[in-house]
């Protein structure tokens, strides 16, 4: 079979940046997006994809580099696959996805917006994630400079890896000495799992083959000094466990949460699977502003605590509640958002199609004291109707926090069925976020937008956007 010809850009200036964090620059009037550059730069880009207006690459060379860089502080930046925007000064970060909202919601959504305001950076830019899950792996990643350059490999290289995997290998794991998303205990502990596993030669997980015991580490530590564990193996192995287990907890016992899980499963989700509390609590506690949130080794919680706070009063002020309202929030997962503003609202319903978020929403409710607050496991297409508005009363602010993928076009419609007089929508993806606005625009104009910056060093840019009934 014929190989495909490589085509390669030769000293293209970067202009700009793009969506999902790819820088801009243009040729000949066509539109080139590419991977690992900076505005400024002058680079080859190696195309990965070519069409008659716009074209894809990876930067092959830097020419010159532009005068916005800066020195990335980690020394696995640009092989794990977070952290890509290492190389930008914070200031700039926060610039360049202003900008993408702005265009994000006006080349998409095509509606009437009012001024954007100046997105709210973190106080924060490392060490600022409250939980990080590492990979075990039989197959260290070794960089594709070392191993062309044809020396041997030395010992050290040639060993198992517990890491981040590599962009797109899935079979390949970098080990990760130092890692600046996660507070301390974090580095010291997955790095003593690492140390005592390869001393009482356990093995690491061959993904590509199911093979191997240790698979998966998750560490959570939280703002109120609680630290919870889950080690994730292949197989069910009592006396390596509990050797394992035993010793972790010997050298650390800030641990205050120790779980295990047994995936013999192709894939690394353990949400069809149940933990097993090992040591501790069978919950570790996480605070948001005054309130108490119980969190198990399966509960999705925002990674950046301290920055959820103020996305979160961003939404409470977007509600402009008074407390004779009720309040819907819809993809309500363990109750975060509905819990935090119930102290301006009447009545809080939350709805959410995942049965085990609901039940840990009811918790944090009861263990706040909210009475207020009712929660509901279902689509809510189906949950909302005619019987349930009766009984728990229609909104007059609504709430939504969907995924990436945004809202589906019946909960688009559905909301525009239920005509309350505000929405709050809280986006993760301003390109969907846009898409939506536009599908709602025939009864909500747009009235307020706050970007909010939860993830530094990278791409990853919320959004959130007040609208209004026309007809209110």
């Amino acid at each position: 079979m014929r190989k495909k010809k490589v085509q390669v850009l030769r000293g293209i200036r970067v202009t700009g940046y793009a969506a999902e964090g790819k820088a801009l620059a243009k040729q000949d009037g066509k539109v080139i997006f590419i991977e690992g550059a900076v505005p400024g730069d002058l680079v080859d880009v190696r195309l990965t994809k070519s069409k008659k207006d716009w074209a894809e690459g990876k930067v092959q060379e830097i020419i010159e580099y532009s005068t916005q860089r800066t020195d990335p502080f980690c020394e696995h930046f640009g092989v794990c696959g977070g952290c890509k925007w290492q190389m930008l000064p914070y200031e700039l970060q926060l610039k360049y996805k202003q900008e993408e909202v702005e265009q994000q919601l006006r080349r998409i959504g095509k509606v009437k917006l009012p001024p954007i305001q100046p997105i709210l950076g973190s106080e924060k830019t490392r060490y600022y994630r409250n939980k990080l899950e590492f990979t075990f792996s039989s197959k260290r990643f070794i960089p594709y400079s070392v191993a062309r350059s044809g020396e041997s490999l030395s010992d050290d290289q040639l060993k198992p890896a517990l890491g981040f995997h590599v962009p797109g290998i899935f079979d390949k794991v970098v080990d990760v000495q130092q890692c600046f998303l996660q507070d301390d205990p974090s580095n010291a502990i997955r790095n003593e799992a690492r140390s005592f596993a390869l001393a009482n030669d356990f093995s690491f997980y061959d993904i590509r083959n199911h093979a191997g015991w240790l698979r998966n580490l998750m560490v959570r530590v939280c703002t109120t000094g609680e630290v919870m564990v889950n080690l994730v193996t292949g197989a069910d192995e009592p006396e390596n466990r509990k050797m394992m287990m035993d010793h972790l907890l010997a050298k650390f016992p800030s641990i205050t949460s120790f779980f295990y899980t047994i995936n013999t499963k192709f894939n690394d989700s353990i949400h069809d699977l149940e933990p097993v509390c090992f040591m501790g609590n069978p919950f570790a506690t996480e605070m948001l502003g005054e309130l108490k949130f119980r969190i198990g080794p399966k509960s999705f919680f925002q990674t950046n605590t301290r920055q959820a706070e103020r996305l979160y009063e961003v939404t409470k002020q977007f509600a402009e509640l008074t407390g004779t309202e009720t309040v819907y929030d819809l993809y309500c997962g363990t109750g975060s958002i509905g819990l935090f503003v119930s102290d301006l609202a009447k009545k809080i319903i939350g709805v959410e199609v995942i049965a085990e978020a609901i039940r840990d929403a009811k918790i944090n409710a009861e263990i706040n004291g909210i009475n207020h607050a009712r929660f509901f496991a279902g689509d809510v297409i189906d949950v909302c109707d005619e019987q349930f508005f009766h009984r728990e009363g229609k909104p007059d602010v609504i709430i939504t926090d969907p995924p990436r993928a945004g809202m589906h076009e019946k909960l688009v419609n559905k909301i525009k069925e239920i005509a309350a007089p505000k929405v709050v929508y809280v986006s993760c993806n301003p390109a969907t976020q846009a898409r939506d606005l536009a599908l709602l625009d025939e009864l909500y104009s747009v009235e307020r937008i706050q970007p909010v910056d939860m993830f530094p060093h990278t791409h990853h840019i919320e959004n959130i956007v007040q609208l209004k009934y026309r007809n209110v």
